[in-house]
């Protein structure tokens, strides 16, 4: 996938960058060019940096309690209040 359009930056060239040590944007924008041009791409290339979200090192929280769309549709009680509305739209 192209990170920089206009310099012609993939995602693959700007992971090996940050692999190699870059630790900033002005750090991609020197090796690569990155976000020299238009400035677009600055804020997908940033994701990459170390703490961003797509860092290979970040650390995913797990959540004590989680909340997922199936329990909703699960739950006896939320089936009651669907089953209320959809009969007072009747």
């Amino acid at each position: 996938m192209f990170i920089c359009i206009c310099n012609a930056i993939t995602e693959r060239q700007v992971q090996a960058a940050v692999a190699e040590g870059a630790s900033s944007l002005a750090d991609l924008q020197g090796q690569l060019g990155v976000a020299s041009c238009c400035g677009c791409c600055a804020e997908t290339a940033s994701e990459y940096l170390p703490g961003g979200r797509y860092d290979p090192n970040a650390v995913v929280l797990a959540e004590s309690t989680p909340t997922r769309v199936g329990d909703a549709a699960n739950d006896p009680l939320q089936v009651e209040v669907m089953v209320e509305v959809a009969i007072r739209r009747a």
